[in-house]
């Protein structure tokens, strides 16, 4: 990086207040559609992201059907009013095609698609307002639309990004200003409890001596958004079972 900004200033403050190894304040919220099978809602920070699964169900095209797993289709997109820049096309371009790609893959690698012959799982992403961590927010908020929808997954898949500040500091969670002003950017799709990486995506290259410590800050913060959907997950349930009785019954 060059020395044209500091991200991190004399007292070790962002551009934003956080430290650097802070995330982002994180909302997200379950079931905020009922037409759809599964849904989900995501804020970190001004980056907002919805989610809706459909499926599994019948594949519609028979011929591209699989007799030993689900197909899963999947679609990014970004919603007009989601970016200032009016030149960028929000839907359709390649780079949204690139996403929806990357977003199909990373999910491949948790559901048990096996469970599901001659099916298909439709899984549709839209950001709402871009801030930075584009990608990561639809990963985390599609993990959240797959368990409401009921699917089975092997454990939760989860994406974080990361860079470098001040030439040399690793930094959690990129915001666009920090996209923008700072160096290359890290983005991980991770498993957090097997700590395994499923894929992973640079803006620029790192260089070699830079880029283990700014990994490892990418999966340490997958570890930390695991731990806040987990909440969601636990919160939303809890609230399905006191509308529908089951907890009080089982009491």
């Amino acid at each position: 990086m060059s020395a044209k900004q500091q991200l991190i200033n004399k007292i070790g403050l962002r551009l934003d207040g956080r430290r650097a190894n802070e995330l982002r304040r994180i909302r997200c919220k379950m079931g905020v559609f009922s037409q759809p099978d599964g849904s989900a809602y995501i804020e970190q920070g001004l980056t907002k992201v919805l989610a809706a699964v459909y499926g599994p169900h019948q594949t519609r095209n028979k011929q591209k059907a699989q007799h030993d797993a689900c197909i899963i289709n999947t679609q990014f997109s970004m919603a007009v009013f989601s970016t200032t820049d009016r030149k960028k096309r929000p839907r359709g371009d390649r780079k949204s095609i690139e996403l929806s790609v990357l977003l199909q893959q990373a999910l491949s690698a948790v559901i048990e698609t096996d469970l599901y012959p001659f099916s298909q799982i439709d899984v549709y992403v839209e950001v709402l307002h871009a801030d930075g961590g584009i990608y990561a927010a639809c990963v985390n908020a599609a993990t959240l639309a797959i368990i409401d929808a009921g699917i089975p997954i092997k454990e939760y898949i989860c994406a974080c990004t990361a860079s470098l500040a001040n030439d040399d500091v690793p930094m959690l969670d990129i915001s666009h200003q920090e996209e923008i002003l700072g160096g290359p950017t890290l983005t991980i799709t991770a498993l957090p409890m097997s700590e395994k990486i499923v894929l992973m995506e640079m803006s620029q290259r790192f260089h070699l001596d830079h880029l283990p410590k700014v990994l490892d800050k990418a999966l340490e913060g997958c570890k930390d958004i695991k731990e806040i959907l987990d909440e969601a997950v636990k919160d939303h349930v809890s609230k399905i079972g006191s509308a529908t009785g089951w907890a009080n019954a089982s009491s």
